[in-house]
């Protein structure tokens, strides 16, 4: 380019129908028909099919207008698909025989097509029964709306959006749309989450595919931009010189629990650090965004994942529980671990030298998913009160969502005494009788709305990998071994020693109670 000349590239096209556009500009006056593809499978089951009906009961998908498809290779009738979900619609016996209107009212939504995912037949009958409800609701052709939900092992993605984009789009743009929402895992690897992306994206545009990853639609996940955002406090804390350390925890008290074969073929990174923990991890250390439009959200969250610096084999601890292997459908001579604790660094000017711990890990003595945000500690500490600990602010994801500041008060009495308490927003007493969503509910919720914040955009997944492909293909190689740990343990040892190396200091003598009604 010579000297005085300006040159205007072209921005990318990875941009949401809600960002380039105002929803309200194109009027959404079609029906709506709701696609379960992998109807008769298990997350089908217990988790599409209760998101829809909680939706559907709260006013969401009105019945005059909203139609439920469910599809799968199984061979069963309409009514034999209700009766399979019937039983987990609805959590619990009293709220049950509370519901059972709405139970029967959502049940006769639902029509069953069966077929294949690689051949037309199926496919084609499917775009029949949902072409006659929309004449049925007198939606005009390409005004109606139809919404793919694939509940499906990731190997058959190609296949079935291949299917759909052949045989049941809408015909014509008249206010109308066609979406799919896909589950993880997005691949294995870099290599193969390209490949996968590539092949959808030869199919669907961007804004019309939806990555769902169920920890954004998290109550307290979502309460991340606005608790660094809207908060005047926060904002000249939340840097390196003030903030020692992050840990975002993942921990189960049980082990595969007769998944050990599908787990085996992902292990414990791919399967929650990769995905859940590293988007809380972007929420946590993102830059403010322009404004709240999906695009300008995720172009953050892209610049910090892109700012993350290789990990170290010094700062990785990988762990698998003794009698992992016993499950028979686990190989013998398994390398897949079942625990892992790394450190992520970010190079950049707010968190250079601040360690991001990410830790996960099946068959724990607890349960919980929770952020650990650890402050420095007082320069001149003049109540010596540093072995107490020093201040933390944790938000607790789940269970008993919470968020608490962990501080140094004085204890109550004649003496200058100083003790470790906390200021306590515990959602369960401060919000009496507010049901909070589950996250599906939400998610599902967005996808209608065409709102894609909360979900993985193409350059985000890819960032993702180049993080923890060359550590998964040295664990793949078995060159990378996890170390054993019994199960209702901590885990490994060596995973609180890398902590202490990294910085943390663990408080001791002071244990979080949620607060009772």
């Amino acid at each position: 380019m010579g000297s005085g000349q300006w040159s205007v590239e072209k921005r990318s096209s990875l941009r949401s129908d809600s960002f380039s556009k105002d929803i309200d500009d194109v009027p959404e006056t079609g029906c709506l028909s709701i696609i379960v593809l992998g109807a008769s499978g298990d997350l089908a089951k217990k988790k599409t099919f209760p998101a829809l009906f909680n939706l559907y009961r709260q006013g969401f998908l009105p019945a005059e207008e909203v139609h439920i498809f469910g599809y799968a290779r199984t061979k069963i009738s309409d009514e034999e698909l209700r009766n399979r979900i019937r039983g987990f619609l609805v959590d619990n016996k009293a709220a049950s025989s509370k519901y059972s209107d709405d139970v029967l009212k959502f049940l006769e939504l639902i029509k069953y097509v069966s077929g294949s995912y690689d051949t037309e037949d199926g496919f084609r009958r499917l775009d029949k029964e949902i072409s006659e409800h929309e004449i049925s609701k007198n939606s005009h052709e390409g005004s109606s709306r139809r919404l793919f939900y694939l509940a499906l092992p990731p190997s058959v993605y190609p296949s079935v959006c291949k299917m759909i984009r052949n045989c049941c789009m809408n015909k014509s743009d008249l206010g109308g749309w066609t979406r799919i929402v896909v589950e993880k895992p997005f691949g294995r690897d870099l290599e193969s989450a390209e490949k996968l992306s590539t092949q959808i994206g030869e199919l669907f545009d961007e804004p019309q595919i939806y990555r769902i990853d169920h920890y954004l639609g998290k109550e307290l996940v979502q309460n991340l931009l606005v608790l660094r955002f809207a908060n005047r406090f926060f904002l000249p804390l939340w840097n390196r010189d003030n903030i020692h350390n992050v840990q975002i925890v993942f921990r189960e008290d049980f082990g595969t629990d007769g998944r050990g074969g599908y787990f085996d073929e992902y292990g414990i990174i791919r399967d929650i650090i990769q995905n859940h923990l590293l988007q809380v991890f972007c929420l946590v250390a993102m830059e403010k965004p322009v404004s709240l439009k999906p695009e300008h959200i995720r172009d953050e969250k892209v610049k910090v994942l892109q700012s993350v610096l290789p990990i170290t084999d010094e700062e990785v601890v990988l762990g698998q529980y003794e009698g992992y292997r016993d499950d028979p459908t686990v190989p013998d001579n398994s390398n897949t671990p079942t625990f892992a604790t790394m450190v992520l660094r970010i190079h950049n000017e707010r968190w250079e030298g601040v360690p991001f711990i990410l830790k996960a890990g099946k068959a724990l003595n607890s349960r919980k998913a929770e952020i650990r945000v650890q402050f420095k500690d007082v320069p001149g500490d003049i109540f010596k009160c540093k072995k107490q600990g020093r201040n933390e602010f944790v938000i607790r994801l789940q269970p008993s969502e919470a968020m608490y500041m962990k501080l140094t008060v004085k204890q109550p009495g004649l003496d200058m005494s100083t003790v470790q308490s906390e200021l306590d927003l515990s959602y369960r007493q401060r919000y009496q009788g507010v049901v909070i969503p589950e996250a599906y509910e939400r998610l599902i919720l967005d996808t209608i709305r065409g709102d894609q914040q909360h979900f993985v955009r193409r350059d985000e997944l890819k960032a993702a990998w180049e993080i923890f492909t060359p550590m998964l293909h040295r664990i793949d190689d078995g060159e990378f071994k996890p170390i054993p740990y019994q199960p209702g343990s901590r885990g490994p040892v060596e995973a609180d020693e890398l902590l202490e190396k990294a910085g943390y200091v663990q408080t001791h003598g002071y244990i979080w109670i949620p607060p009772t009604l």
